[in-house]
């Protein structure tokens, strides 16, 4: 557990008697005229992401997702702007969205994927220098993923075999339903519904040439491809077991750029029973490093390692099991002595550097900040993405072990918004285990009230809060609230022993520890203990459910995305491998499913509680939103139901959006603020 973690304070402008201005600059006027957040203000948020460093490192080029109310859609566009600072140019146009943006390796071209003319998703390239951009491939099927080969001369592509429907120019005879045949032991997944035999696959398309070359076959599924240094050989990741849909296995391959059997002759060069992913070539092509799972009887709750093999074969070695902390996104040093990796620790999100060896890890960007992402050229410079607690995302560039700002996407908005300060603490749960969280204060907080407090649960369970921008926090901070979010036993930045604490076990030690922060709020006189809320999205809402079950302490919940009566998801949700590894098979283990299932303790619930789902959400049914609704209903409690029609786990239309926000705000101030205006 992280310790003397920096306790954020309020920082108090002095105004100057003299000349009527603030120390740092600003007049009072301009400080009194900043407003709260509001929920407008989500869909004026630009997101920022998918930086990639020119290889001449002049230039950086990103990604802008802007949402447009009215129309009640988003849209993406690929933007650039110079590396020393200046004026970002938008590189595609309105209309159409645009992802992936790619250098070529000569810098002169930048390429990306888009679905433009209503067609599917294909690479597009244009002149860095500007121009229209020019479509590159015309794949029948669509694009799923690219990359450049090191000389510039072909792409290799990531493409879904080709479907019946792909081919049929009658659009009617297309878009005529025809039923599912299932015969997959993993059937469905959300956002994409029911699962058939047609896989990704690996291809390698020169441009010029009429089709593709594939090179890789077979009833699995192909991903993360990475040319080699030289341009002959691609590391990519696939899980070729006997039966793939029956455990979470995946290994590092490796196939010839030119393999002339479809990929039937494949190095395999990791064979560990556990998930080895995002492989990332040395300079010199001797060595891969990878991410790996090495305890995979501990599924998701087990940590994520760096680890290296030689690209010819041999035994792998995983490089930081002392740290015992999550890492994702290995890339090496330019000298290929080192490999940098994101490192997830204690509600941070750091850049890291290790050796080869294992030895030497630095942590490149630290502190209350959280690095989502990062990009390095030939050269070794480097972008990052960066979010910090009243920054949302925007890129940021390393230099000389500094960080400087490279864009300013939301510099216009958050200057006008009065944000609320955010408090880091710790605290110790009912056990004495120490446990993180996160305290959002009303911009206008005053230490003579106590104030209506909301506990957010985060989803996962294997995920944390961190020192990111937090829209939601920030919101329900400027309509009046301290805003409590805690990272719980199952969060993932504190290790493996630490996750694993929730293992068949949920809704024990993770309710414990939830309410130890809203004691620490209560304690430290920011929080009214009679004026309660408590909710949260996927695991956030499971959680809540217990948390309600448990205590009726809050005067009103919200439950999102939940799941009350856990056998009910057998061969409904997607999750049939982990349901059974973590307890059993429903029919063989009943009383494991029973125990944990929070609808067997439905009577308890007095808490006034809305409840949330997505009509298609195959992650977290609307099954178990629907009998949780009508236990409550039979029981005479206060509850609703809202059902967003269309949607998966993740609400994705702007009007939806809005609208459970709204709905939110709407319920906590009936029933927890109450009838009282006063802080």
């Amino acid at each position: 557990m992280k310790r003397n973690i920096f306790q954020q304070v309020v920082i108090f402008f002095v105004i100057s008697v003299f000349f009527g201005t603030i120390s740092n600059g600003v007049s009072a006027q301009e400080v009194n005229s900043k407003r709260n957040l509001t929920i407008d203000d989500f869909f004026k948020l630009k997101n920022v992401g998918s930086p990639q460093i020119s290889p001449d490192g002049e230039w950086v080029a990103y990604t802008i997702r802007e949402t447009d109310l009215e129309k009640d859609k988003s849209e993406t566009r690929i933007w650039m702007i110079p590396m020393a600072g200046g004026e970002a140019i938008p590189m595609t146009a309105k209309g159409s969205s645009a992802s992936s943006p790619r250098w070529s390796p000569d810098g002169k071209h930048l390429s990306f994927l888009s679905a433009r003319n209503e067609g599917k998703t294909q690479v597009w390239t244009l002149d860095r220098r500007g121009g229209e951009a020019q479509q590159l491939t015309e794949i029948k099927q669509g694009v799923s993923g690219y990359e450049w080969s090191p000389d510039g001369k072909k792409l290799l592509l990531v493409l879904k075999d080709l479907k019946p429907e792909d081919t049929e120019k009658d659009e009617k005879k297309k878009k005529k339903p025809k039923p599912w045949v299932i015969d997959r032991l993993q059937f469905k997944r959300d956002n994409i519904g029911y699962l058939d035999r047609y896989r990704n696959h690996l291809y390698v398309f020169t441009p010029g040439d009429p089709l593709p070359v594939q090179i890789t076959s077979g009833d699995f599924d192909d991903s993360s491809p990475a040319w080699s240094p030289d341009g002959k050989l691609i590391a990519f990741v696939s899980n070729r077991t006997k039966e793939p849909d029956s455990n979470s296995n995946s290994d590092i391959w490796i196939v010839s750029a030119s393999s002339p059997d479809k990929g039937k002759t494949l190095l395999q060069l990791t064979k560990n029973p556990g998930s080895d992913n995002s492989p990332a070539w040395s300079p010199d092509g001797k060595t891969i490093a990878y991410v790996t799972v090495t305890e995979p009887d501990k599924m998701w709750y087990a940590t994520n390692h760096l680890a290296v093999v030689s690209s010819d074969g041999g035994t792998p070695e995983a490089l930081t099991t002392a740290l015992d902390r999550n890492v994702r996104s290995p890339r090496f040093s330019r000298d290929g002595k080192s490999i940098l990796f994101l490192l997830e620790d204690s509600a941070e999100l750091n850049l890291a550097q290790i050796s080869q060896t294992g030895k030497n890890l630095i942590r490149l960007i630290s502190g209350d900040l959280s690095v989502s992402s990062f990009t390095m050229n030939i050269k070794g410079q480097m972008a990052t993405l960066i979010s910090k607690p009243k920054l949302p995302t925007e890129v940021f560039v390393l230099e000389n072990q500094k960080l400087r700002q490279l864009t300013q996407a939301n510099e216009d908005l958050l200057n006008e918004l009065n944000l609320a300060e955010v408090e880091n603490f710790l605290c110790k749960s009912k056990d004495g285990m120490e446990i993180e969280g996160f305290i959002f204060k009303p911009p206008d907080f005053d230490t003579k009230f106590r104030y209506p407090a909301l506990l957010r649960n985060h989803g996962g369970p294997v995920s944390q809060y961190d020192f990111g921008f937090n829209f939601d926090a920030q919101l329900f901070a400027a309509n009046g609230y301290v805003v409590v979010l805690m990272n719980p036993r199952g969060s993932s930045g504190y290790g493996q022993d630490f996750s694993v604490a929730l293992w068949a076990d949920w809704g024990n030690k993770d309710f414990e520890d939830v309410m130890a922060g809203v004691d620490y709020a209560i304690e430290k006189g920011l929080a009214d203990p009679e004026r309660l809320g408590v909710g949260g999205w996927s695991y956030g809402g499971i959680l809540t459910n217990y948390v309600i079950t448990k205590t009726d302490r809050f005067k009103g919940a919200i439950t999102g995305a939940s799941e009350v009566l856990f056998r009910s998801n057998y061969g409904h949700d997607h999750y049939q491998n982990v349901w059974v590894e973590e307890l059993g098979l429903p029919w063989k283990n009943a009383e494991a499913w029973e125990r944990i299932s929070p609808f067997n303790y439905v009577e308890n619930i007095v808490t006034p509680t809305l409840i949330m789902c997505g009509e298609k959400d195959w992650n977290v049914p609307v099954l178990n939103s629907e009998q949780l609704y009508q236990a409550l209903r039979k029981l005479g409690r206060t509850t609703q139901l809202v059902v967003y029609p269309g949607q998966h786990h993740g609400i994705r239309i702007p009007s939806f959006q809005k609208d459970r926000y709204e709905r939110y705000l709407a319920w906590y101030d009936k029933y927890v603020k109450g009838s009282t205006d006063s802080k």
